[in-house]
């Protein structure tokens, strides 16, 4: 494991039909959209879990958490969580979970102001939604509040 500060994290946006990825490194706070992961009732191919796993070689998996507007749990966080806990049990990296809401909201934003057109599931929004995952995950490292 690289030394703290240095880690390579993969995140995921967690969802019934479709998971969200990105990766970035804590040092440089930097994180990239990759391809999403189709799901089938949250439960992905996991052997394609597996490859990212091999070519990225994470010290860290950080789950986005859906929790209500109040902060309360939800069934989509219950899944999250259990989403998180199977990661940890397949690949023996540590799971965070990561506060998301709003992600999923901002990532249309930011897809809208790049010249998408509204078909988000086809143009990668739930990328964009781990990236910003991460991107929280980050700033919460560095002491400033989260995104949203």
């Amino acid at each position: 494991m690289t030394p703290s500060g240095q880690r390579l994290v993969l995140a995921f946006d967690f969802g019934v039909r479709r998971i969200g990825v990105a990766v970035g490194n804590e040092m440089i706070a930097s994180a990239t959209a990759l391809d999403p992961l189709p799901a089938r009732d949250g439960i992905p191919d996991w052997q394609v879990v597996s490859r990212l796993v091999a070519e990225w070689q994470p010290d860290l998996f950080v789950v986005g958490l859906p929790l209500n507007m109040d902060g309360s749990e939800s069934q989509m966080s219950t899944r999250a969580r259990k989403f998180g806990k199977r990661l940890y049990g397949r690949y023996g990296k540590p799971c965070e979970m990561v506060d998301e809401r709003g992600s999923t909201r901002e990532a249309k934003a930011i897809a809208r102001e790049a010249g998408h057109r509204g078909n988000y599931r086809e143009e990668g929004v739930d990328g964009i939604a781990a990236q910003l995952i991460l991107e929280s995950h980050f700033a919460t490292l560095e002491g400033l509040p989260p995104r949203g």
